[in-house]
């Protein structure tokens, strides 16, 4: 016999909006993130986030476009697309596809029994640790366990120091209060994340040069 409460929760359940599903998770207002990313003085181009609360929980497509270039030359191409599908605040899939200059990469993760299976090209699927969470560094909360390196598939344990408040540039020139984390180990960079626990952009060294995320909004 099916309980009333059962019948009137299931009733509300129909009733309560997509985004009260994600609501556990740091979705920004108007569901969008958007980096434009330097190099010392030269913008290398961006990296845009996007969010679709769904029925279950939440769909979060990632799309990186960045290349360097010397005139009408292009030394680097890099392009990273990524999706990941949460469902009662888990990672239930992930796909991303990534080129890096010439190099092609494919991972694929999938939540079964075991727990969420990642998958990639050239290498022997892994079980992930149940708090382990793609690097895509909107939720915070990849602060506090290992990484699933989105473009390889690794598993990376990142060393988490916080460094205290401070204020940083955005793309539209206005300072921005931060928390401001810095990560050493087999992950180099400093991450921050606004006071209502956004992604608020990074910043790390290669080739001499710092690469910085500005946030557009």
């Amino acid at each position: 016999m099916i309980a009333r409460r059962d019948v009137l929760g299931g009733a509300l359940a129909l009733l309560i909006p997509c985004r009260v599903l994600a609501a556990a998770l740091p979705v920004p207002p108007g569901d969008r993130l958007g980096f434009d990313v330097w190099r010392g003085s030269r913008k290398l181009g961006t990296h845009d986030l996007v969010f679709h609360p769904s029925a279950d929980g939440l769909v979060v497509d990632v799309h990186v476009d960045i290349a360097f270039r010397i005139g009408p030359i292009t030394l680097y191409r890099y392009t990273h697309q990524a999706r990941e599908r949460w469902a009662d605040g888990q990672v239930a899939e992930l796909e991303t596809t990534t080129y890096d200059n010439g190099t092609h990469y494919h991972v694929t993760g999938h939540r079964d029994g075991r727990g969420l299976v990642i998958q990639a090209d050239g290498h022997a699927a892994y079980v992930a640790p149940p708090d382990a969470l793609p690097a895509t560094h909107w939720n915070h909360h990849e602060l506090d366990g290992p990484w699933i390196n989105t473009q390889n598939g690794e598993l990376i344990h990142p060393h988490v120091a916080p460094q205290g408040l401070c204020m940083v540039e955005t793309a539209a020139d206005r300072p921005l209060r931060v928390h401001r984390y810095a990560l050493t180990g087999p992950v180099q960079m400093s991450l921050w994340y606004d006071e209502a626990q956004a992604w608020a952009g990074l910043s790390f060294t290669k080739g001499g040069a710092e690469v910085r995320y500005a946030r557009r909004s």
